[in-house]
């Protein structure tokens, strides 16, 4: 099974610029998109219309044309859900839900904490109301959660650490954060199976950020442990392009026994 994850920054900008052939061809069977950035006018009908998927999406109620979560499947879901406990967070669009079989997948977008760190209190309470979401969703399944998680976790996950310790996306409360999800049990599996590897999932559109690959790592593919020996492959096309993420893939062989 394959399963892709795609800040596209605007849906409907995206798709204008025809690069779908970038990473189509990979042919997942899970589609996570972020950041549609869809108004409510146009919830009715998804842009991207691909055979043999079904989207299931949500849109920020709060504000037009921001955040956005949209998950495309070509299985059916026994359930959906959106936001987080009792549909917390929904009000922005952070969070799709879908409950297969085997897994919960679920793909984020994680609040950034803003300009000088003025959301970051808010941010911290998202982190803490989706632990609490994810360890009751893995109490009863596996779970792979996947998105645009607004952090990058360790120095190699972005090219210049020691000039960002105080960013949004890098400050000491969001790293920790981050490795107390990892540490209710899912694996990055990124960099699980490449350790050493400084590879970008994230680029500025100021100073020609992308062609100097002046990047951060904050797209991420987590699995909890029990679904990591079947994973197969977890990469970054960063050779897509038509926003400032990339996608994230990550193939798991459900065959496979622990």
């Amino acid at each position: 099974m394959k399963l892709l994850s795609f800040n596209v920054n605007s849906i409907n900008a995206y798709l204008k610029k025809d690069l779908l052939h970038e990473w189509i061809s990979e042919n997942p069977d899970l589609i996570g998109f972020e950041e549609l950035k869809m108004s409510e006018t146009t919830h009715e009908n998804f842009p991207l219309s691909l055979d043999g998927y079904t989207p299931y999406w949500t849109v920020s109620k709060v504000k037009k044309g921001y955040s956005g979560t949209a998950i495309l499947t070509k299985i059916k879901p026994l359930n959906v859900h959106y936001g987080l406990l009792d549909g917390k967070y929904d009000e922005e669009g952070r969070a799709t839900t879908l409950e297969f079989d085997d897994f919960y997948f679920v793909t984020l977008y994680t609040p950034n904490s803003g300009e000088e760190l003025k959301r970051l209190s808010f941010r911290m309470q998202f982190e803490e109301d989706l632990r609490e979401y994810l360890s009751q969703l893995k109490a009863k399944k596996s779970v792979i959660v996947t998105g645009d998680l607004n952090v990058a976790h360790n120095e190699i996950d972005l090219k210049n650490p020691s000039t960002n310790h105080h960013s949004a996306g890098f400050t000491d409360e969001e790293r920790r954060e981050f490795q107390k999800l990892l540490d209710l049990g899912f694996v990055d599996t990124f960099r699980a199976l490449h350790p050493e590897e400084k590879k970008y999932s994230y680029w500025s559109y100021f100073r020609n950020a992308r062609k100097t690959n002046a990047g951060w790592r904050i797209d991420y593919m987590l699995v909890t442990e029990d679904l990591f020996p079947k994973v197969t492959r977890s990469k970054i096309l960063n050779d897509c392009f038509g926003s400032d993420h990339c996608p994230v893939l990550l193939e798991i062989d459900f065959s496979q026994n622990n």
